[in-house]
């Protein structure tokens, strides 16, 4: 199957898009998007994979779903598009980078510049109807982003930061002797106050990446 995805991805995945599982689920989104309200976009399912090339990831950072209000979700997770305000974890990820770093919250929630820097920025289910929050669910994507991890999984120095107890048991793959994971719970308003505040997973990234060898997310 041609997947229009990143080239570094489409050689790494290729064997999974001849999977059963991948066919069927192609179709099923195919037919969502001719018969219901389904975000984001077509062209940007594989957008996280586009900005950030297999050999550039040096960051991962696992979402569940894409956002499902209009307008919200662009491909990349817990981002928005400039000019959309902000959804609360994402308000909440920039006061904690604020807090760890002392960097002044953006004018826009785009994350397109972490992306272009090597973070990967991956939801667990790429597309998601309109105001039904995982009506994509265990249809296929979750399969594929386990691939995807597993994938990731055999490089070594890349930061995880887990959020929330769905990232972290999908990671729960990754060797914590050759990368650094870091775990808290979700940015989420009903969670951020239990451990995601203060967790400062920006600063730990970057002085690891430095001590790695490697430059800096400037977050």
């Amino acid at each position: 199957m041609d997947v229009k995805i990143e080239e570094s991805w489409k050689n790494i995945l290729k064997d999974e898009f001849e999977e059963p599982y991948f066919q069927e689920l192609i179709s099923f989104v195919k037919s969502e998007y001719k018969t219901q309200k389904i975000f984001p976009k077509g062209k940007d399912i594989f957008r996280a994979f586009d900005s950030c090339p297999f050999d550039s990831v040096k960051v991962v950072i696992l979402g569940q779903d894409p956002y499902h209000g209009p307008g919200q979700a662009n491909g990349l997770c817990f981002s928005v598009h400039e000019g959309i305000p902000f959804p609360p974890s994402l308000v909440n990820i920039f006061k904690e980078i604020k807090n760890d770093l002392g960097k002044d919250i953006p004018p826009h929630g785009s994350l397109d510049r972490w992306a272009e820097q090597g973070v990967l920025l991956l939801n667990a289910t790429l597309t998601v109807r309109a105001h039904q929050a995982g009506s994509h669910q265990k249809k296929g994507w979750e399969e594929f982003t386990d691939a995807v991890v597993q994938k990731l999984a055999e490089k070594s120095g890349l930061v995880y930061m887990l959020w929330g107890s769905y990232a972290q048991k999908k990671a729960a793959i990754v060797n914590q002797e050759n990368n650094l994971v870091l775990k808290s719970p979700h940015p989420s308003p009903l969670s951020a106050h239990r451990g995601f505040f203060g967790n400062a997973h920006f600063s730990k990234a970057n002085k690891y990446l430095d001590q790695s060898g490697q430059s800096q997310i400037s977050w």
